[in-house]
């Protein structure tokens, strides 16, 4: 029986690092990277209507339709496929816009997924990434769906196996747009490019993000909120994820998460701090047909 409605956790992650490795000709950063999944997640439903017509419902205040993630990507899909049908899409957000989570590319990617299993299209993941990188950078490694070594400009995606771990996010509730990080001129853009191995044998002081000196610029409460890091989890050496502003550690094992859980009550007033765990895979994974 054809289902008539889905719904998905569509999650975030975290840049283990991001290096700009050099810049193509018509504008576009070529960076690499490592993206971890974490259970950071927004949700998704999407419902079956007999209009064909994609209908957004809750919609996010002071984000027109033209520039929402998820109907671009139901129209894009519609468009492609020329599917007479239609759909209700409601998102919950949770993950913060503008914290370099990547939450709008998942959340674009989960709709592609989900709309795919639920319109029976029979999409292949490799066709459904290449839509993706219509919407955006980020949007293929959530397709893909699984943590990976992301080269290019997000389209080059290897697979990579990472330990499970948890981590602290913090997210300085002044957001960053990824256009004002990367038209900077005092961005550097020629780090050395490494290789996996090259990554797997790193310590994590060899590893950087390339943007975070200008973000703290940009906006100073990346600072703040790496010294918060800092002076809660001490010897952590906290990073900025992707473009900003969101900042995150690794913690290790013997991490007392009780006593960080309540550090985290005396944030910031507007500050959203939380400790999550990595995961191995998209929780939409097994919708894409071809798996």
């Amino acid at each position: 029986m054809t289902k008539s409605s889905l719904l998905l956790r569509s999650p975030a992650k975290l840049n283990l690092f991001l290096h700009i490795v050099g810049r193509r000709t018509d504008g576009y950063h070529l960076l690499q990277s490592v993206f971890q999944l974490i259970d950071w997640c927004d949700t998704i439903t999407l419902k079956v209507i007999p209009e064909n017509e994609v209908r957004r419902i809750n919609p996010i205040a002071d984000v027109p339709p033209e520039q929402d993630l998820v109907v671009r990507a139901a129209k894009l899909l519609k468009d492609f496929c020329k599917f007479e049908g239609g759909v209700e899409i409601s998102l919950q957000k949770e993950i913060p816009i503008g914290g370099g989570l990547g939450g709008g590319s998942s959340d674009a990617a989960c709709t592609l997924i989900g709309l795919n299993a639920l319109w029976n299209l029979k999409l292949d993941k490799e066709t459904l990434m290449s839509l993706g990188l219509q919407l955006g950078a980020d949007v293929p490694f959530f397709i893909y769906g699984q943590n990976a070594f992301v080269e290019g400009v997000g389209e080059k995606i290897q697979g990579i196996e990472l330990e499970n771990r948890d981590f602290l996010v913090i997210f300085p509730q002044q957001g960053i747009t990824t256009a004002s990080i990367f038209q900077a001129p005092e961005l550097t853009r020629d780090h050395a490019q490494i290789t996996i191995d090259g990554f797997l044998a790193s310590s994590w002081s060899d590893l950087s993000n390339d943007c975070q000196a200008v973000a703290m610029q940009i906006c100073p409460q990346v600072m703040q909120a790496l010294d918060w890091i800092s002076h809660a989890v001490p010897g952590s050496e906290p990073r900025m994820s992707g473009s900003g502003s969101s900042v995150f550690a690794v913690l290790n094992p013997k991490t007392d998460t009780a006593k960080l859980e309540n550090l985290l009550q005396t944030l910031p007033k507007g500050w959203v701090g939380r400790i999550v765990r990595g995961l191995n895979k998209n929780p939409a994974y097994n919708l894409i047909s071809s798996e």
